[in-house]
């Protein structure tokens, strides 16, 4: 005989049979994957809205607080519709968020949002990284383990303080973050995501003073740390939908990393992420010392805190999606037909390529540049000549990485990409042993999971 537990909804007796859902916050859309905790692998629903940015001027990109939380509540609201369909009576028991790093909220003492979050691929803050203190820039590698740039949080912060927003007694949200606080969680820092700030001196664990201080601010930026999976609270927002209403609320953390965390750990192998970012991942069993963070950083390189306690993450990245989504809007190609049609014709592809130069698939560029010097460079050559641009830049990135630690011999790539065909034809000509995941959406899988870790630490005496 089953019990329920008060306040939760949480079935136990004979076997758990609680339902999970993973929340991904993506670059294009925002996901939501429900599973039940006796088979993961038997997914119960899955739906998707598009991501509500706001773009402006000379590729500006913003998120604002309000157009998230009503792209939510129009996501859960239709899973809730749907779960009432197929599982009548039954209800979410826990819900863990991810989604990208970088981009984040800066909130009042009240908890009123001071901006827009900017997009991880938003250009701008140029001025403030040309304003950076010579030491702080010199260090920032190593005690970071993420190469200082543009896209980097700690400059989007220095920016919006130029911009008048005073940073003391504020604090900061990552997106993902900032989504579990919204659906009614407790304001909390993730480890993983606190790692692709810049705020964060590894080798001691804590927030790095210089740069607080460079930005006008002290530790209080910052809320409470935790680890993936702690429960932070529970969907009570006025909005949350009767289906996810009282589900216990976790942040799962990056969304690769999640990712990564839902194929099962291997030391041995890439785990290779393709939606708007392309993302290479090598999981560590210790963290590198600062001075190979540092040399690895130079290649754009990170060695970041992993989502699964106690490991760490190597991740190297190159913006094939981002060229290859401007690409196909440049020619006017949307649908799955549309696609599946100029994935045919990329396939028919074979030898030297017409005269046409892509660039911008560097981790600090994205920008897509195309020189066409001959009159057939079709969508479908440029298509190819991104793919193959790409992989010059994943070599160079393999060889920094096998200069540090045992190259891989296996790779799992995902992502929305992954199910071309010439995608993976051109991975499977600069990657060991390619293997692509049959999972349509292994991030919101990954963080099913991670919800399921946290349902089970609330059952813990």
């Amino acid at each position: 005989m089953r019990e329920v537990l008060p306040h939760t909804g949480i079935r136990i007796g004979g076997d758990l049979m609680s339902l999970v859902a993973g929340l991904d916050i993506g670059s294009t859309g925002i996901k939501v994957l429900i599973s039940s905790t006796d088979a993961p692998d038997d997914e119960v629903l899955r739906e998707q809205v598009p991501t509500p940015w706001t773009s402006g001027p000379n590729g500006t990109t913003d998120l604002e607080s309000a157009a998230l939380s009503t792209a939510l509540e129009g996501l859960l609201t239709r899973a809730s519709t749907r779960l009432a369909e197929l599982r009548p009576g039954e209800r979410v028991d826990a819900l863990a968020t991810t989604g990208m790093g970088e981009s984040g909220f800066l909130v009042s003492r009240d908890g009123a949002p001071l901006a827009p979050a900017p997009a991880w691929f938003d250009p701008r803050g140029a001025e403030q990284l040309g304003r950076v203190p010579a030491l702080i820039a010199a260090e920032f590698a190593g005690r970071c383990g993420i190469p200082l740039g543009v896209q980097v949080t700690t400059t989007k912060l220095a920016y919006r303080r130029d911009e008048g927003i005073a940073l003391a007694g504020a604090r900061f949200s990552s997106v993902p973050e900032w989504a579990a606080h919204l659906l009614g969680g407790e304001l909390v820092a993730e480890r993983s995501l606190l790692g692709r700030t810049g705020l964060i001196d590894q080798d001691t664990g804590r927030a790095w003073p210089e740069m607080l201080a460079h930005l006008g601010t002290d530790e209080t930026l910052l809320p409470p740390v935790i680890d993936a999976g702690t429960p932070s609270g529970t969907a009570e927002a006025a909005w949350v939908p009767d289906a996810f209403r009282g589900a216990v609320v976790t942040v799962a953390g990056h969304d690769h990393l999640v990712a990564s965390a839902g194929a099962g750990v291997a030391a041995d192998r890439y785990d290779v992420s393709l939606g708007t970012a392309e993302v290479l991942l090598r999981v560590l069993d210790t963290p590198l010392d600062l001075a190979a963070r540092a040399r690895l950083a130079e290649r754009l390189i990170n060695v970041v805190p992993h989502v699964i306690p106690g490991r760490w993450a190597l991740v190297a990245g190159v913006k094939t999606g981002l060229l290859l989504r401007r690409a196909l809007r440049l020619f006017g190609i949307a649908g799955p037909q549309a696609r599946d049609a100029l994935d045919a014709e990329v396939m028919r592809i074979n030898g030297d390529l017409p005269a046409v130069e892509v660039s911008g698939a560097r981790n600090d560029d994205g920008a897509l540049r195309l020189n066409a010097l001959a009159d057939d460079a079709t969508p479908a050559v440029v298509f190819e000549a991104i793919l193959r641009h790409s992989n010059d830049e994943i070599r160079l990135l393999i060889d920094a990485i096998d200069r540090e630690v045992p190259p891989a011999t296996s790779a799992l790539l995902t992502g929305g990409w992954s199910s071309m065909r010439s995608v993976r034809r051109a991975r499977s000509a600069v990657l060991p042993d390619l293997r692509v995941s049959e999972r349509e959406q292994d991030t919101a899988y990954g963080a099913a999971l991670i919800a399921a870790r946290a349902l089970r630490s609330t059952l813990t005496p």
